[in-house]
């Protein structure tokens, strides 16, 4: 005799389909919740990349600042260390300065001053007006055009400089004066 187990066949049949539709349905449920959203490109593009970039450039700029203000305060010490190893006060500008002799440093005057260079101290006036300040003549050597300037005559602008005896200087003419100055000098 042949027995008709179909309807138990039916039966497992619909209680796997049932399992299985509970677990997608289930398994759809989470996803794109707030346990487990779900992430477009468009906002990885537009939203997220921006506040990353933002983000980014914001510590990029506070790190930035720390090291240069390291490196200021380092280089701060070490110049304070070597004038006073040396004895010779260094910057550019300011009363007592000595200027690197290979390089040249700007220095910016205001009307009335005077920058006083060691011999073989060069000046090129960049900006405002100055003139020559000398106790005899020769005043100062005029390098571009190979002549001399005695004191009191006008300096010309982009024209080098040079002082071949001791106590001979610059002194501005105008509120604001910009050299160029390469060698020993001093400001007063």
């Amino acid at each position: 005799m042949k027995k008709n187990h179909w309807p138990i066949r039916l039966a497992g049949l619909l209680l796997l389909s049932y399992t299985l539709l509970v677990v997608s349905v289930m398994a759809a449920g989470t996803v794109g919740s707030e346990s487990d959203p779900l992430v477009t490109l468009s906002y990885l593009n537009d939203t997220f990349k921006a506040d990353l970039l933002k983000a980014l450039d914001e510590k990029i700029a506070a790190r930035d600042k720390e090291l240069s203000d390291k490196l200021s305060a380092q280089v701060k010490a070490d110049t304070e260390k070597l004038a006073q190893t040396t004895g010779v006060s260094v910057g550019a500008g300011s009363a007592g300065s000595a200027g690197s002799g290979d390089t040249f440093s700007v220095v910016t005057l205001s009307k009335g001053q005077t920058l006083t260079g060691e011999i073989g101290c060069e000046v090129m006036l960049r900006v405002g007006t100055a003139t020559c300040v000398a106790g005899s003549s020769p005043g100062l050597i005029d390098e571009t055009t190979a002549g001399t300037l005695n004191s009191g005559k006008a300096l010309t602008q982009n024209h080098l400089y040079m002082m071949t005896i001791a106590d001979r200087g610059v002194k501005a003419s105008a509120d604001t004066v910009k050299l160029l100055v390469r060698g020993g000098y001093t400001v007063s």
